[in-house]
């Protein structure tokens, strides 16, 4: 008998794993070119005017990639380098040629607890070093929690920088509240100041930065080329990652609402929908972990135009998004196989480039 509910119990453990796997077809009409070698986690990277790169390496340093040379840049803030954490995304000022402003989203011990939190800082690059650097946002309080950091940048046409920031791992507290950190995306102005019509400016106590709330882990942000919407992506638990256009003072709902269960199959709640809480335009089941996010908007892929590139880290491919009238209606692997993908930009050339851990950048060619 005891042998018998050994055998039930490793079996169910079994079939917990292999469960659901991811059943996209792979799209055979497309190769690559790896541009940039022996990357360990390139979690964003951004394109100079000169078409050189800055590269974040999640460990703790940027890497200045130009003519084949790598160079690693002075003056790196410290990051709180565990579990997800560590230094995050890069983005260049809209104006960067006229401002030279360079942001950046890294975790960050600065405070009075132990651990850390998400902050955002801009800084300028002279000689090969940070300059002229400033933390424009830092969330509280620390922990000692490895998870959930987010995050991304994205900049809209209206000079408007937005961010992410993920829960931290306590989804019973932050993502709901408006007056904690965590579980949101913030909007500031280039300076780091408080838009005057952000959506909590007049409540008290709130984090008046908060743009909208209810997210889990947001780890893609991108401005949709036509639309010029904010779109983002993030992670569920098992199940549940979602697609979400981003509304001012909109609530997500996390974790009151969600397709995803916890890791070991038990639910978290009953409820997929709730009145004042906002529907995912597409969501995931099994979970693909999806980081890095970015549109098709060159003239470079046939049949590809206005597609949304989505990184899978759990399934290491590319995920090619066909949208239309608001919906994923296909979608198709990419870079089947060659690694969990971590970050993803259109370069200056038009081309897709492609940050996968332990490999490097890759630039996405079609070949049909």
């Amino acid at each position: 008998m005891k042998f018998l509910l050994q055998s039930i119990i490793i079996s169910g453990l079994l079939s917990f794993i292999a469960c659901a796997q991811d059943k996209n077809p792979i799209n055979t009409e497309h190769s690559y070119e790896l541009v940039v070698s022996e990357l360990i986690n390139p979690w964003g990277f951004a394109f100079l005017p000169d078409g050189s790169m800055l590269i974040n390496e999640k460990e703790g340093r940027i890497i200045h990639f130009k003519n084949g040379i790598k160079t690693e840049i002075k003056g790196v803030p410290k990051v709180y380098n565990r579990g997800q954490g560590g230094l995050l995304d890069i983005k260049l000022h809209p104006k960067y040629e006229d401002t030279g402003w360079i942001y950046l989203t890294y975790s960050s011990t600065e405070g009075e607890e132990k651990g850390g939190h998400t902050a955002l800082m801009r800084t300028k690059l002279s000689n090969d070093s940070l300059i002229e650097k400033e933390v424009l946002y830092k969330a509280t309080p620390n922990t000692t929690k490895g998870q959930h950091f987010g995050s991304r940048i994205v900049f809209d046409d209206n000079g408007y920088l937005f961010f992410t920031i993920g829960e931290r791992g306590n989804r019973d507290e932050n993502p709901q509240d408006i007056t904690r950190d965590g579980g949101k995306v913030y909007r500031l102005n280039d300076d780091g100041s408080i838009p005057e019509d952000n959506p909590f400016v007049d409540i008290e106590n709130a984090k008046t930065a908060i743009y909208s709330y209810g997210h889990r882990n947001p780890q893609g942000m991108v401005i949709h080329p036509e639309t010029r919407e904010i779109w983002t992506h993030e992670h569920g638990p098992k199940g549940g990652d979602e697609i979400n256009i981003i509304k001012l003072g909109k609530n997500y709902g996390w974790p009151v609402i969600t397709y995803g269960v916890n890791y070991i199959g038990t639910k978290i709640t009953d409820d997929t929908a709730k009145p004042g809480m906002e529907q995912p335009l597409h969501y995931w089941t099994p979970s693909i972990a999806p980081s890095g996010m970015e549109f098709i908007s060159s003239d470079k892929y046939k049949g590809w135009e206005n597609n949304l590139l989505v990184g899978s880290l759990k399934f290491q491919y590319l995920d090619n998004c066909y949208i239309k009238d608001g919906k994923v209606i296909k979608e198709e692997r990419l870079l089947n196989d060659l690694g969990r993908v971590r970050s993803i930009n259109q370069g200056p050339d038009g081309y897709i480039y492609v940050g996968i851990e332990n490999l490097g950048i890759v630039k996405l060619l079609k070949t049909k």
